[in-house]
């Protein structure tokens, strides 16, 4: 019903990984995000999230299609989205492993985070072992 809230029952013979993974998963539903576009006001859900980026000072949102603002910075963004499918791969750049393809050594021995709609972001070796910790909880 509409309005009302939801529940979820888990039934597991074990806690492990994969509970905690899927736990997570469900608890990171309802992390929006508040975005500006062309001076109006709108919530992004994090499913729908495929990056985040600091450029200039500046925080973006973007989605498989449109770029939005976030008034946040990287600290209260990372803070926000605790506990959620958001991984810092960079200094300036948070991806939504949810929208990780794969990740790939290029040239000079640089990493590439390659997403689900091809788009493709530099990841930093500094973090990679947070990016590693994603694939192994699969």
């Amino acid at each position: 019903m509409e309005g009302q809230p939801l529940t979820v029952i888990i039934e597991y013979s074990e806690y492990n990984d994969s509970v905690a993974g899927l736990v997570r998963r469900i608890g990171s539903m309802d992390v929006a995000f508040s975005v500006s576009v062309d001076g109006r006001q709108t919530r992004i859900d994090l499913a729908d999230v495929y990056y985040i980026e600091n450029v200039d000072r500046k925080m973006f949102v973007y989605t498989g299609s449109d770029v939005y603002r976030l008034d946040a910075t990287m600290a209260q963004t990372e803070e926000m989205s605790a506990d959620t499918d958001l991984v810092r791969i960079s200094r300036t750049c948070i991806i939504n492993t949810g929208h990780l393809r794969e990740i790939r050594q290029v040239k000079n021995s640089h990493l590439e985070a390659v997403l689900d709609n091809g788009e493709m972001l530099i990841v930093s070796r500094k973090y990679l072992q947070d990016i590693k910790k994603v694939f192994q909880r699969g």
